[in-house]
């Protein structure tokens, strides 16, 4: 499977396995009509795939800040919908959300708890990390002790929003049109939550177009970032 060049190395040491595809893994996303038969069959080989995958999960995503929490109660791929994030302490389950510019956020702690947010302006916007946080901690994943990753998106060199969305994210007014920086605004709202461990990709899926999926640069076709609860906690 093609990976991020540079997987969340910073979850090595907690035994998780996390990742982004690239245009080479092809294109996860599902049609608006539907799911087509081709669609299912590329998400259910998937599985065999991920290291340590035994089971996996997505959702129809709506850009809200709803997460889930995922046990092992099934088998193969599981697509539910009307949510954005996934958590779980499940060994051998893997959460998955598609991507084309939002920023995948990867969560993991050392008890083998790992979650996986879709955040885009609306979801960085409604609080999608705190809703992520608190099912974190609902596992028993205190904040303090999170490891964070912010996956290949958009960068704010490239980045430009309207003054109302402007006004949404950062609280500031503003005339006209301005950059922002999702991942940065997702790095202080993680430090506002008592998170200490933050990295983040060098990857700017518009600047990388020839490797990522980018909505703005008009793709229809959409990455996926995945993560693996591992089979030990971590030690």
């Amino acid at each position: 499977m093609a990976a991020e060049r540079d997987p969340v190395g910073a979850f090595a040491t907690l035994g998780v396995v996390a990742f982004t595809t690239t245009r080479d893994a092809g294109d996860y996303g599902i049609p608006p009509d539907g799911l087509t038969d081709a669609a299912r069959m590329k998400w259910e080989a998937l599985i065999p795939g991920i290291p340590g995958a035994l089971r996996l999960a997505s959702a129809k995503q709506v850009h809200g800040k709803k997460v889930l929490t995922h046990g092992a109660d099934w088998s193969g791929w599981k697509r539910v919908d009307g949510a954005d994030g996934h958590v779980t302490n499940e060994p051998g389950t893997a959460l998955a959300v598609t991507v084309a510019d939002c920023v995948p956020v990867f969560l993991a702690h050392a008890s083998g708890a790992v979650g996986l947010l879709h955040a885009g302006w609306r979801g960085v916007a409604a609080g999608m990390l705190a809703s992520g946080v608190e099912a974190m901690a609902a596992l028993g994943a205190e904040p303090g002790e999170l490891h964070v990753h912010l996956g290949p998106s958009i960068s704010g060199r490239n980045y430009e929003v309207g003054a109302d969305v402007y006004r949404e994210l950062t609280g500031w007014e503003t005339a006209r049109a301005r950059r922002v920086d999702l991942r940065a605004l997702l790095a202080e709202q993680a430090r506002a939550l008592g998170i200490r461990r933050v990295s983040a990709s060098p990857f700017c899926t518009w600047e990388n177009a020839d490797q990522f999926y980018s909505h703005r640069r008009g793709d229809a076709g959409r990455q996926i970032a995945v993560i693996v609860a591992p089979s030990l906690p971590a030690r």
